[in-house]
């Protein structure tokens, strides 16, 4: 039949495949030592210096191990580098753990409501089946961490540490999950028989006790207070007896979240440039700020994180961290992960149609710490902050070029004063919704 594979088809693959020296190197080299391993081209990899001229240092590596925490360390990872710079510490860190905490209870109910507002939707219809699919999922975006930092605050890790559930979630996330789908046909079932508001969110509070348990079991009960000590490098105390996680962010971190701003960089035909966007159904905190987002063309994104690291502040950004990822060497590069080149093809993606056609989104969030400028006075590189412990990458962090920043890096947060006046001017628009499957809807983990 002419639209199967046939025999004929199988011995010209073969022969074609075999008549080229190259191709039998690369399989060799493949099956010997993965495709990263071998499409890694050792000249790329020496053309991008582990050297910046704009650089911020910071404490030890942090590691989510087998969790979808990212996007929780990388955004605590810019509030403690505010604290060890103000307080002159060699190290810090902040509790991922206890946003972690909150964000699962959050994600609970905020699932519960959306059972409550689409109960006139299909089981299986396309809507339902989004929300039901990760009802729970580790993932999230900026303006969902901002909206538990607010409400929340935030402690130091060691008054709170990592349980063994919060480094690999897994078994919590599937046993909670699969209590909240339970609920959900409780709540529908009784929604849809015309029972009242009051009764319905009286019944959905007694299942938000049972998640409440089951998230302490899993992870510890969180600290409404705690007692605290800081030493700094003169050997000058900082301490506090019964402080709550909200009074120490106010006082020990202090960044005003409502000052930060989250740009995107989508260049799709449906997502016009200089507008702002929310996503439907995307976030944790019911009563929390919405997700939202102004696209911008990428040199805008570029120049608000130069401005911003240029006076001494890291920057949280999202990206596809899947793409010409060389993870041994520390590298993330098209150049130097040169998979076009192992497989003799090409990837003719444009960033937009990687985006429309479900090709790439943002997955991975991380923090950029510095930057290189060269004679030119454009950026050439850039320095990255992971939080995949040190053994990943350079000791823990990466190097970008900026090939590979224009294609594969979708959002950065950073503060308005970084933004010129006609920027600024665009935040004031309305929020254009687009649908929850939206690719700017995904979540980074």
């Amino acid at each position: 039949m002419p639209n199967s594979i046939s025999i004929e088809n199988l011995d010209g693959f073969s022969e074609d495949f075999n008549k080229d020296r190259a191709n039998i190197i690369a399989a060799n080299a493949t099956m010997k030592n993965g495709i990263l391993e071998a499409a890694t081209d050792y000249k790329g990899v020496r053309n991008i210096p582990n050297s910046f001229s704009v650089d911020l240092k910071t404490g030890k590596i942090t590691n989510q191990k087998s969790s979808g925490r990212c996007w929780i360390f990388s955004a605590l990872n810019t509030f403690r580098f505010e604290i060890m710079k103000k307080y002159k510490l060699d190290n810090f860190e902040l509790s991922q753990n206890y946003i972690f905490f909150y964000d699962k209870l959050e994600k609970a109910n905020y699932f519960l409501e959306s059972v409550l507002k689409t109960v006139d939707e299909p089981v299986d219809g396309r809507l339902y089946s989004f929300l039901n699919a990760g009802p729970l999922a580790d993932g999230g975006q900026w303006d969902m961490f901002a909206n538990l930092v607010r409400k929340y605050g935030v402690v130091p890790k060691e008054v709170y540490p990592d349980a063994a559930s919060a480094t690999n979630s897994r078994w919590m996330d599937e046993m909670v999950t699969s209590k909240l789908r339970e609920f959900a046909i409780t709540l529908r079932n009784k929604a849809l028989s015309g029972e009242a508001e009051t009764a319905l969110q009286k019944e959905k509070t007694a299942m938000l006790n049972d998640i409440y348990r089951m998230l302490v079991i899993s992870l510890g009960e969180p600290p409404k207070t705690f007692d605290m000590t800081l030493r700094d490098k003169d050997d000058k105390v900082y301490q506090e007896n019964g402080i709550t996680p909200k009074e120490f962010y106010d006082k020990y971190v202090g960044i005003n979240l409502d000052n930060l701003v989250s740009l995107v960089n989508a260049p799709a035909e449906n997502k016009p440039m200089n507008k702002m966007y929310t996503v439907k159904f995307l976030g944790n905190v019911v009563e929390g700020e919405p997700v939202h987002y102004l696209n911008l063309p990428i040199d805008k994104l570029k120049e608000a994180v130069i401005n911003q690291l240029k006076d001494g502040h890291p920057v949280w950004f999202g990206s596809d961290c899947i793409k010409f990822s060389g993870r041994k060497d520390g590298v993330f590069d098209r150049d130097s992960v040169k998979a076009e080149q192992l497989f003799n093809i090409e990837y003719a993606f444009t960033k937009g149609d990687r985006l429309m056609y479900g090709d790439s989104a943002m997955n991975h969030a991380m923090v950029i710490l510095g930057v290189n400028i060269n004679n030119e006075g454009k950026a050439d590189r850039w320095r990255i902050e992971n939080s995949w412990g040190k053994d990943a990458g350079l000791d823990g962090y990466y190097i970008a070029s900026d090939s590979w920043f224009d294609e594969f890096v979708y959002q950065v947060v950073v503060d308005k004063k970084y933004l010129d006046k006609e920027t600024l001017g665009l935040l004031d628009q309305p929020l254009i919704e687009l649908e929850p499957w939206d690719p700017l809807g995904s979540l980074a983990d």
